[in-house]
């Protein structure tokens, strides 16, 4: 399976990433790295998430929710958030 992130996940991504650049002791590096790691395990269990909204599924990092889709052999990264800021 390959896996392709959306404008919307990466958009997101990089304000997330902003934000915990704001707190000097948050290693964005870190946090960055660990969470591709995460998102690679699809590769091996693309069904890892849980159902979410029908057709969508989500994984939990961190406290952030990463929302994505499975079609045919492809996993689109659609979004990610945290719980508290998403309507």
């Amino acid at each position: 399976m390959k896996i392709i992130r959306d404008v919307s996940f990466k958009v997101a991504l990089q304000n997330i990433l902003i934000y915990i650049k704001k707190d000097k002791n948050s290693p964005i590096v870190k946090f960055k790295k660990e969470l591709n790691s995460y998102i690679q395990l699809l590769k091996y269990n693309p069904k890892m998430g849980i159902v979410y909204k029908l057709q969508y599924r989500k994984l939990v990092y961190n406290g952030y929710s990463i929302v994505y889709k499975i079609e045919n052999d492809t996993i689109y990264i659609l979004d990610i958030f945290k719980w508290q800021n998403k309507n």
